[in-house]
């Protein structure tokens, strides 16, 4: 059996109220995307949809036309985030969309992003939007509204077992608890346990499979790698570092790729633990978070696969379910990072996609 990719999905650019209240009438992510601006010389902004347009997630024939777009250049599956607030689902309507439609037939699973929203864009609690909770009570409800997900035939399996990805699995307060509780609620409903992977995208040092996860996701970008990528305003650690980049700049948080390759493969090779891959289009959130981005700048198709590749070794000797290699992501579009075809590039990161995982 081949190794299956499978990219990750942000389900946004739709209208919902909460991002009416919250940012304006209409606000989508395609609001940001087209507001951005270079910040220096030789900087690709904005990025703008090529082929599939600047599409509304709510509409059946758009989430058909990048499942067609995606299977067409060998991508197994999409990853689709998933909120959940104590029972309030935010960005719901796409997945409840392919959910009660049966279309497109594509397959997916989900990944629970449990972090509260702010007026921030890097997981911090500045001004808070929608407090991420917890409580006992609110795991069983969210495992039970997750059967419906678990049963559908186009549900991404591993071992016959529903796969589902928790990003930070250390701010549930009693992991093993909720991990017990998701297990329980499908063993009552006569469903193979899921099969949870966490991320370690935060507290790293801590092993997942010794909470009772099955699998760890080594979650790209790596952000922490990068010197004061948190720090907003002028340093003189950013102006020396830019200034080897040819840029006069104190403030501007630019990072050469190969730098952060170097570091983030370092850190993937200290791991105390095994895990699948994550592989990494390219970061730039620009469109959210103007002067004060992150900038990883100089990666190319060729980067892209390489980097691939290395997963793809990485997983060789897995079992043939486990051969996944995750891919980050299919429409991170204001943050830089999208296979979807743009205006620059076009179809040229999924010719790479089909080059590695089909030809």
């Amino acid at each position: 059996m081949p190794v299956k990719p499978i990219a990750i999905h942000l389900p946004q650019f739709h209208p919902t109220p909460e991002n009416n209240e919250w940012w304006g009438q209409g606000f989508t992510e395609w609001t940001n995307v087209v507001k951005a601006e270079p910040n220096f010389k030789g900087h690709y902004q904005p990025h703008l949809p090529a082929d599939l347009g600047f599409y509304d997630l709510r509409l059946p024939d758009a989430r058909k036309a990048q499942a067609d777009l995606a299977k067409a250049y060998g991508i197994h599956g999409f990853c689709y985030y998933h909120y959940w607030f104590e029972g309030k689902r935010l960005l719901k309507e796409p997945t409840e969309g392919i959910l009660e439609s049966g279309e497109p037939d594509f397959p997916y699973c989900l990944f629970w992003a449990n972090e509260s929203w702010s007026r921030r864009w890097l997981g911090e609690e500045k001004e808070v939007l929608m407090k991420q909770t917890y409580s006992d009570t609110d795991d069983e409800d969210h495992a039970r509204y997750l059967l419906q997900f678990f049963k559908d035939p186009r549900y991404i399996r591993v071992h016959d077992r529903p796969v589902f990805l928790i990003y930070r699995p250390y701010d549930l307060p009693d992991v093993k608890k909720t991990i017990q509780t998701f297990k329980k609620i499908s063993a009552e409903n006569n469903l193979p346990e899921p099969y949870l992977i966490a991320s370690n995208a935060q507290d790293r040092d801590k092993n997942p499979l010794e909470y009772g996860f099955d699998d760890v996701i080594f979650f790209e970008p790596k952000l922490y790698v990068l010197s004061e990528f948190t720090v907003d305003g002028p340093t003189w650690k950013k102006f020396i570092r830019n200034i080897l980049q040819g840029l006069v700049s104190a403030s501007l948080k630019v990072y050469p790729y190969k730098q952060y390759k170097e570091r983030a493969s370092l850190v993937n090779k200290n791991m105390k633990y095994k895990g699948l891959p994550c592989t990494l289009v390219g970061f730039d959130n620009t469109a959210r978070r103007g002067k004060n981005a992150i900038a990883i700048t100089g990666q190319n198709t060729s980067d892209f696969e390489d980097s691939l590749r290395e997963a793809v070794e990485a997983v060789k000797d897995r079992p043939e379910d486990e051969k996944i290699v995750f891919i980050n992501a299919w429409n991170e579009w204001a943050e830089g990072n999208h296979l979807e075809p743009d205006q620059k590039d076009g179809l040229k990161y999924l010719e790479i996609v089909k080059k590695v995982f089909v030809s």
